[in-house]
């Protein structure tokens, strides 16, 4: 946003011409030089492959508003499997520098309306959170999600991050991480990154990780006064991450009731060639 124009979101095309200026001069003319010409193209080219489609994420000129996703009450469910893992990074570091931006605003009282205020706290849980702050790397989501996990509680923003990949989640990220709930761990990586960055739960119970039960977790942290080992009561609604049963799947493809139904499905159709006319005896066809 530009000074004095407060309430102006840029879009793809304004910074794909800022960019593009960049190999003119003032008066729009090509400098001669051609020292950063090549650099500039190969901008261009990758904001065209990333934004100038008719399936991308972004859209020049409708605008999702903070107080859609973010409502008392409701729960905004963001599918993101079906796209690239750029796109999802790209995607939750802006929504959580949106949300992140606008709590601080409304507390520190320096806007009473418009988009960046919100006026009740949020909490966002990100499903396979490696992906968004992996360990050994930086990509665009890492740096908000640190800062909103170090700072965001006093501006009334929460996240949970849930990963089956302790190990592949960057180190300072688990870190702050106030409070653990720790299912079953077989991966020895995984079981030494949770050792280090869990507090309080002594070395007895998470050497119980491994041999865990479904249901079965270690909660520890702020959030509880003791680390406690509880089982986690089925979930109400329907649950579409259950692993198939392979042998049960193999077994039915070669019942024969599966058989005789793949037959009557690919069975050819035979169409009649014959132009015989059909004889008629009395009021019978034949």
């Amino acid at each position: 946003k530009a000074e004095g124009k407060r309430d102006y979101l840029y879009s793809y095309h304004d910074l794909r011409d800022e960019v593009q200026k960049q190999q003119y001069g003032k008066d729009d003319k090509d400098t001669g030089d051609g020292g950063n010409v090549s650099s500039i193209q190969g901008l261009l080219w990758r904001l065209d492959s990333r934004f100038d489609r008719s399936d991308g994420i972004f859209h020049p000129h409708e605008h999702l508003e903070l107080q859609d996703l973010f409502r008392p009450g409701r729960c905004t469910i963001l599918q993101l499997s079906d796209i690239e893992q750029t796109e999802q990074q790209v995607i939750v570091g802006t929504l959580l520098r949106r949300v992140n931006k606008a709590r601080v605003m409304t507390v520190r009282d320096e806007v009473s309306s418009g988009e960046n205020y919100l006026n009740y706290p949020v909490f966002t849980l990100i499903e396979e959170a490696h992906r968004f702050a992996p360990a050994g790397a930086s990509v665009v989501s890492t740096n908000i999600l640190k800062q909103i996990l170090s700072e965001g509680r006093k501006f009334g923003v929460g996240i949970g991050l849930i990963t089956q990949r302790p190990g592949k989640l960057d180190q300072d990220v688990l870190s702050q991480c106030m409070t653990q709930i720790i299912m079953r761990i077989v991966n020895p990586i995984d079981q030494d990154t949770v050792a280090k960055t869990v507090e309080g739960a002594g070395r007895a119970m998470l050497a119980e990780l491994p041999a865990l039960t479904k249901g079965q977790a270690v909660i520890s942290g702020v959030g509880i006064n003791t680390p406690v080992m509880c089982r986690i009561r089925p979930r109400l609604t329907a649950h579409g991450g259950v692993d198939l049963d392979a042998p049960s799947e193999w077994m039915n493809w070669h019942s024969s009731d599966s058989q005789d139904k793949r037959e009557q499905e690919n069975a050819p159709y035979l169409k009649p060639t014959s132009d015989k006319k059909p004889e008629k005896i009395g009021n019978i066809r034949i």
